[in-house]
This record gives C-alpha cells, sequence and structure tokens, in this order.
C-alpha cells in the first residue's frame, strides 16, 4: 500500500491550480527545485508518472488527475477536522459527563442543558443522577467530568485530586402540614418545634444537616420517621406525620397540602458546589458547562429568595 504524504499532494494540487513549478514555488513559499524533488518523490512512491513535459511547463497525466480526485475527499475531510478542532478548543464542541445528585438535575443541570443547547449546540451534557457523596468517587474515577455535590460531602478543600467550585447556597425551609398551628406564620422559629415529630434519613449528610440545624437552635430533634427522598419526606409531612427541613430546591414542586415556611432565626442552607478533577476546568467543553452552571445557580438564587 502507497504511504500517502499529504504535504506532497498539496503540492501537486497547487501545481494543478498554478499551472507551473515557479509560481507553485511562489505559493508555497518553496524554492522550484525543492517543488520538483516533491513531486519526483511523489510518482516514485505511487509507481506510476505524474508529470509530463508540455514546451516549457509540464502538466499533470491522467495518473496524477485520479490521484488529486481521490485527495480532494482527504482534503475536504481535514478541513472538517480543523474546523471541528478549532470549535473544540474554543468550548463549541465536546462532550461532557456531568453526575449531580437528585434536586441539582432539575434546578440547576435541567436548565443549564436548556441554555447551552440555544448558545453552544455542538455542547452535549450526559447527565447521570447520584448520591451527593458518589459524585466524587465518579469523578475521581474518571465516569464522569463534573460533579455537582454538596459541601458537606465534599474532600478536603486541599484534596490535590479535585477543583472545587461553589455554586449556590441553597436556602433550607420547614415544611409543614397545612393544618399545623403555624403554618400561617410568615417565619417560623426552629425552636417553635423542638416537640414534633421530625422526619429525615437515619444517616448521610442530610440527617447531619437537620440534626445541625435543630442543635444550633437548642434541642436535638426527636426522629418520628426516617426517609431519605423528598418525595416520600413531603408525602408524610404532607399526611401529617410530622415536619421537616427541606431545601428550597427539592419544593420546587408545592404539594397542596405542604405549607413551607423560612426558618426566622439562623437561615441555615446547604453549599451546592461543582468539582472537576485537578486541571479539568481548564477544558474548554467543561468550562461552557460550569460558566451556564453558574448562570442558573445565580438566577436560582434571586428568585429563591425570601418567600
Amino acid at each position: 500500500m502507497v504511504e500517502w504524504d499529504i504535504r506532497k499532494l498539496q503540492i501537486l494540487r497547487t501545481l494543478r491550480e498554478r499551472g507551473t513549478v515557479t509560481a507553485t514555488a511562489e505559493a508555497l513559499r518553496m524554492t522550484p527545485s525543492a517543488v520538483s524533488q516533491q513531486l519526483t518523490n511523489l510518482a516514485k512512491q505511487v509507481g506510476v508518472p505524474l508529470l509530463e513535459a508540455q514546451g516549457r511547463r509540464v502538466r499533470l497525466t491522467d495518473a496524477a488527475r485520479l490521484v488529486l480526485r481521490h485527495a480532494e475527499a482527504v482534503f475536504e475531510q481535514l478541513e472538517r477536522a480543523d474546523a471541528e478542532l478549532a470549535a473544540y478548543v474554543h468550548g463549541e464542541v465536546g462532550e461532557v459527563r456531568v453526575g449531580a445528585f437528585s434536586t441539582a438535575v432539575p434546578a440547576l443541570v435541567v436548565p443549564a442543558v436548556r441554555a447551552l443547547r440555544e448558545t453552544h449546540p455542538g455542547v452535549v451534557v450526559r447527565v447521570r443522577e447520584t448520591e451527593a457523596g458518589e459524585a466524587y468517587e465518579l469523578l475521581a474515577a474518571g465516569e464522569v467530568d463534573l460533579a455537582l455535590s454538596l459541601a458537606a460531602q465534599a474532600p478536603a478543600v486541599g484534596d490535590a485530586r479535585f477543583t472545587q467550585v461553589p455554586l449556590l447556597a441553597d436556602p433550607l425551609d420547614v415544611a409543614l402540614p397545612r393544618g399545623h398551628r403555624l403554618a400561617g406564620a410568615g417565619e417560623v422559629r426552629l425552636a417553635d418545634l423542638a416537640e414534633e415529630d421530625w422526619i429525615f434519613g437515619g444517616s448521610g449528610p442530610w440527617s447531619d444537616i437537620t440534626r445541625g440545624a435543630c442543635e444550633a437552635a437548642g434541642f436535638s430533634p426527636r426522629q418520628g420517621h426516617s426517609a431519605a427522598g423528598w418525595t416520600a419526606i413531603l408525602a408524610m409531612v404532607e399526611a401529617g406525620m410530622g415536619v421537616a427541613l427541606v431545601p428550597r430546591m427539592a419544593a420546587a414542586v408545592p404539594r397542596g397540602g405542604v405549607v413551607m415556611r423560612e426558618v426566622g432565626e439562623q437561615r441555615p442552607v446547604r453549599h451546592v458546589v461543582g468539582a472537576v478533577r485537578k486541571g479539568g476546568e481548564d477544558g474548554p467543553a467543561v468550562g461552557r458547562v460550569l460558566d451556564a452552571l453558574r448562570t442558573v445557580a445565580t438566577r436560582y438564587a434571586r428568585d429563591a429568595g425570601p418567600r
């Protein structure tokens, strides 16, 4: 099989366009002897004459035209590769795998994907829903390129494997049954709910967040029921089985029998962070996704201000 040399094919192509070796040399900033040598070498490689004398000029043989007919398809594909590579370098194309915890998907990731489809349709986002803590494991294993998690679940700031990007402080509200004695209050003090049954997971970040907020208010919450999913937690609140601290993201879709009330004293929040492998933030497509997430998070924070 012939070992094709793109540079020599380009010289042959230019000769066809310019008509003489001298003009070809000028166009390519080569010497005429170098042009002739390269074309002679190409003829030896393909095993057929490519040029024939025509007075003081040369003309392409039928074999040379056959070679160029096939080479045009190669040049076209290389042009496309150049264009796609330039777009990749500028973050216009690329695939980014995002691992995100459940409430971050509809609140942050989906709006970011929608925005990117409008501004950078060549950037493809693949979403994988995961637990907040597991997101870092997937990131470290190379199974996702960008992880959305909670600061409470993040590795130490000094962990050399990751770069963390703060995105959002998501307010925590109290979910009360609609018939609760404090359902009509503008704000609720956690201390006023010290005798209530609380609904939260038996372990993990949400258990720690709920216990920490209640203990900061001066009491240890009595766990009436254990659940990890917000659908289950809000269903139990709606049924009057207890109260719960709920991030505003998780209560984006209202339930008729649940009233959300702001916490009046310390206004607890959970911190949402993005993370990439160290150096990954310099990837153009990843940078586009991070920018879109920041924009959505800023808008969310503004819209999710005091109720």
